[in-house]
């Protein structure tokens, strides 16, 4: 679509990721849209924590739009202008053919304005390249097909666009992979939109499984010829549950194919995924934002390193810059040696961990006369030939060693310099003439370059070394038959047998260390092997950027372990990599686990950097400036853990409540039940034999026709089996405190950059807050023993006299809670404050922590006592309890946790400052009842390594009690002294 305007001004509007925001802060549980396990998606694969959150968002922002506002789209966009977007907000179609188009569907025009209200039913998916965003897809298309067989959505037809062959076979693939799974009423059915539309309408399976149909993006249009097809035959009545992967590539602004996009989905809905968006509509609807900034600072990515050195003249076609292009080439070629030394040195450990470097070499010009990337390979050949300045190889050594140790060379979007370069650095000093040849070229000696040809492969080029049997680069470009007769005269040629791809298997190929060309593969393929990525005369403007962003997203991939993605730290703290294997490899990793960018001239090197902190610009982490109360480091913190119970709901008669079905379901389900063997049932809808037999033998469903009908026996029977079926969790042990997983949201506190005003040194301020008596101690003793003159004891003193316990900036209050598991804390005087996130600002929860700091003696009985917020969202500490109305074991979160301690006694205290809702508040309370009190409501003593530990649980609420569970409420924190 074209660029958003209002015609109000609006500063900014065009870079509001909003709908993200929405489903963040709305206050709403969508717990009967998870209809399916947004976790597995094949035998050999499951969605990583922030794919899953991608599902998570979409089933939000799905509820939000069909069941909290009924599906209208001016429901829908009055959140969006309640979260800040202007109520006026509109499309700019100037094209009057575009303009025409959307009329004759309905949408209004009005002076070359669209209303965003009017196409506010999209939401879009910002996922960096690599992120695996088409196995979120395949589960979204499970999801659509879940809540429509539900009855929970819509029923409509799914279409899926993307605008290459090969990624339409990609999609296929996983649809495939995905299928392997389920049964055939579970199972995506794929049919193409021009060939099978028609027959899959009437087809004798057509109700079975979810049929989605597919297209190339760019071969819809608005007239029909050979393969191009005319969306009107397929319109629908815009009725598509619209799904696009990448398919604005190519497209301008001010696009036809965007406004056929919106036409089809006009009474359905539009998912939009890319790596790279341009259109503003998009931003404002983006419901996950997970770029390629978030992608390295969640550490599922590479490092980013971009050389500050100027490489420019490896890029010019001057013959007499031939040292200063050998010399760049060089230094290159010295930092692929050094990184694979470091390979090398793991490979000894663990043959099977991480990936065989590779330097990926992308140009602009590839058959032209003196093109880009035949100068490249004539340098190569120069090198590879030993016909160079050996004097060079130590200058080079010097420049990059200069390079890595720059002061400002930074890790872009982590504000770090790269981990152990130290190591790296003294590699790079020891690599010799030697070295460069076994490492890039495969050789032990010098030689001229051979040219393999693969038979029947016109994109493929090999090349080898005379004096090596063994092959070092791959060329892929468009068609190489050009350059086999115009740039390669006097080479040999040779034609190998194999007919296989050698970029097909790049990743398995260890010989391989160069891979170059143009755009030809910067998309639609998968390595971890980039190390270093060279961009030639790659030149500026939106294409630039775009192709610079794809292919340093393919680049920064990153796979320690097999099937394992993330950096080695981040797999460390998961538990997934063990010890002694971390101690062994650690400073090695980090070579590898970095993505080393070169450009060749100064100007697009800053295009590169600035394309790259533009991803991140709107959103700056705080994470790193609080730190763990160093009070607590000697201090044991006790979390209670879970494992599942034996127990099946069936089984437990005092909370086994009757599963409601409407008339017409109820009738299908008992004749389907009577009617059927116990064996076919068993194998069929894998039950377990007893909650087949107790559902037989009890009339566990009963008539509500409030509920809709499904009319689907398969599909009750399963949500039926599976709600019986549920195992509940108990109490197993207690564990300490993990610092890196169990608390870390104060670790993901961020802020806009507009509102960073001098927060970071506030909070810096604060923090030293903790040390400030020690200080002023010091300071005195020093000056008793004339250690210090009486104006330097006056200044210094002062200054740490002006440390404050609390600072404020704007409307937040910086606070140094002694007692807190982190400090500082932020809070928030403003509830619907947006521009920062994970933050103290639910009002009930500010005034526990003022009434907490008005009556902390409460404590004082004890020997010592921390406490600590809690983040829902992201931190791991919880409370297991069954929830009767959404029919599943959910975790109840609750907002602080303490731990009081005197002698061998020891509480877990729970504390929820909410608690309004009165059902939902009593499963919470039964939940933790069921685990933590005995049969006569005292708590539970758990006896371990000597202590006498009980958890008590309590809601915050000076208004709300309940008949019966009155105890399980206090109004103050005066009310804890009769409890604790």
């Amino acid at each position: 679509m074209a660029t958003t305007k209002a015609k109000k001004k609006q500063p900014n509007v065009e870079n509001k990721i909003i709908l993200q925001k929405i489903v963040n802060h709305s206050d709403f549980t969508a717990d009967e849209y998870y209809v399916i396990d947004i976790e597995q998606f094949s035998q050999q694969k499951r969605l990583f924590d922030y794919q899953q959150k991608a599902i998570e968002n979409a089933i939000k922002a799905l509820y939000l739009f069909y069941e909290q506002d009924e599906g209208s789209k001016e429901n829908f966009f009055e959140r969006f202008v309640y979260t800040g977007l202007d109520s006026e907000t509109s499309v700019e179609i100037t094209n009057e053919k575009i303009a025409k188009l959307l009329e004759d569907f309905d949408f209004e025009i009005e002076d070359e304005y669209l209303p965003l209200s009017q196409i506010i039913n999209r939401m879009s998916f910002w996922m960096a390249t690599g992120s695996g965003k088409t196995l979120i897809i395949v589960k979204l298309i499970e999801l659509l097909g879940k809540l429509m067989k539900n009855g929970l959505i819509p029923t409509k037809d799914i279409m899926f666009l993307t605008h290459r062959d090969d990624l339409l076979h990609q999609f296929k693939m996983h649809v495939e992979e995905f299928n392997q799974l389920r049964d055939i009423n579970e199972r995506i059915n794929l049919y193409d939109l021009r060939g099978d539309y028609e027959k899959s309408k009437v087809g004798l399976f057509r109700d079975q499984g979810i049929n989605v149909y597919y297209y190339r993006s760019d071969l819809l249009s608005d007239e029909g010829k050979d393969k191009i097809v005319d969306f009107r035959s397929y319109d629908n009545n815009g009725n598509w549950y619209l799904i696009l992967d990448e398919a604005h590539k190519g497209d301008r602004g001010d696009s036809k194919r965007q406004a056929i996009y919106t036409i089809l989905s006009r009474n359905g809905f539009m998912f939009n995924f890319s790596a790279t968006f341009t259109d503003p509509v998009d931003y404002i609807t983006c419901v996950y934002n997970f770029n390629l900034a978030q992608f390295i600072k969640s550490e599922y990515g590479k490092h980013i390193f971009v050389s500050k050195q100027d490489i420019s003249n490896l890029g010019r076609k001057d013959a007499l810059l031939e040292y200063e292009k050998q010399k760049i080439l060089l230094k290159i070629f010295v930092l692929l040696s050094a990184i694979n030394k470091h390979y090398e040195k793991i490979k000894q450990v663990d043959q099977n961990l991480y990936h065989k470097p590779l330097l990926l070499t992308l140009v602009n010009s590839v058959s032209t006369e003196d093109s880009d990337l035949e100068l490249f390979f004539r340098e190569i050949s120069k090198i590879a030939n030993g016909n160079f300045d050996k004097s060079l190889l130590e200058i080079a050594k010097n420049e990059l060693v200069e390079d890595v140790n720059n002061e400002s060379s930074k890790l872009e979007f982590e504000d770090i310099y790269l981990p152990n370069k130290e190591i790296l650095t003294e590699n790079i000093k020891l690599i010799t003439e030697k070295d460069i040849l076994y490492q890039v070229f495969n050789a032990e000696s010098f030689g001229r370059i051979e040219v393999i040809k693969i038979p029947s492969n016109n994109q493929e080029l090999v090349f080898k070394l005379t004096t090596s049997d063994r092959p070092f680069s791959l060329m892929k470009i468009g068609d190489i038959s050009k350059w086999i007769k115009e740039k390669l005269d006097g080479y040999e040629i040779i034609e190998t047998y194999d007919n296989e791809s050698i970029f097909k298997n790049l990743n398995q190929d260890q010989d391989i260390n160069i891979l170059m060309g143009s755009r030809a593969f910067y998309e639609g393929w998968d390595s971890n092997r980039p190390n270093i990525v060279l961009f030639i005369n790659i030149g500026k403007g939106t294409d630039a950027k775009k192709f610079v962003l794809q292919s340093i997203g393919r680049g920064v991939r990153i796979q320690p372990l097999p099937n394992k993605r993330g950096r080695l730290a981040k797999l460390y703290n998961k538990g997934e990599v063990d010890n002694e294997l971390m101690k062994k490899i650690q400073k090695h990793v980090a070579p590898l686990e970095t993505l080393f960018v070169y450009g060749t001239k100064a100007d697009n090197l800053q295009e590169i950097v600035n394309t790259l902190r533009q991803e991140s610009e709107d959103v700056e982490s705080l994470g790193n400036l609080f730190e763990i109360n160093p009070k607590i480091f000697d201090k044991v913190l006790l979390v209670p853990t879970y494992k599942e119970s034996n127990l099946m709901l069936i089984e437990k008669e005092d909370m086994i409540s009757k599963y409601p079905v409407s008339q017409q379901d109820y009738e299908m389900i008992t004749a389907y039940l009577r009617e059927l063997d116990d064996r076919i049932l068993v194998w069929k809808y894998d039950v377990d034999p007893l909650v087949l037999k107790r559902l037989k033998e009890n009339d566990l469903l009963y008539i509500d026709n409030s509920v809709k009908t499904i009319n689907n026996p398969d599909m009750l029977l399963q949500n039926i089996f599976s709600y019986f079926s549920t195992k509940f969790k108990e109490f197993e042990d207690f564990r300490e405190l993990d610092r890196d997983n169990d608390i870390i949201h104060f670790r993901n506190i961020s802020i806009t950059k507009s509102k960073l005003n001098s927060i970071k040194e506030k909070i810096e301020s604060v923090k030293k807050f903790k040390d400030k008596e020690k200080e002023m101690q010091i300071l005195i003793e020093k000056f008793k023993k004339d250690e210090i003159e009486a104006e330097e004891f006056r200044k210094r003193f002062e200054v740490l006299n002006n440390i404050k316990q609390e600072e404020e900036v704007d409307d937040l209050i910086i606070k140094n809670l002694q007692k807190h598991y982190y400090i500082p804390i932020i809070i928030s005087e403003e509830e619907k404050i947006d521009y920062i996130e994970h933050i103290i600002k639910v009002p009930s929860e500010r005034e526990f922590l003022q009434d907490l700091e008005k009556n902390s003696s409460v404590f004082d009985k004890y020997d010592w006592w921390y406490f600590s917020k809690l983040d829902e969202t992201l931190d791991k500490i919880y409370i297991p309890y069954y929830d009767s109305h959404l029919k599943r074991i959910r975790e109840f979160k609750p907002d602080f946790i303490f731990w009081p301690k005197k002698g061998d006694k020891y509480v877990i205290l729970f504390i929820d400052p909410h608690g309004t809702e009165h059902t939902e508040a009593l499963r919470k309370i039964n939940g933790y009842r069921k685990i933590f009190e005995d049969e006569n409501g005292n708590p539970k003593i758990f006896n371990k390594d000597g202590l006498e530990i009980k958890v008590i649980f309590r809601f915050y609420n000076k208004k709300t009690t309940v008949e019966g569970y009155q105890k399980y409420f206090i109004r103050g924190i005066r009310d804890l002294e009769s409890i604790l």
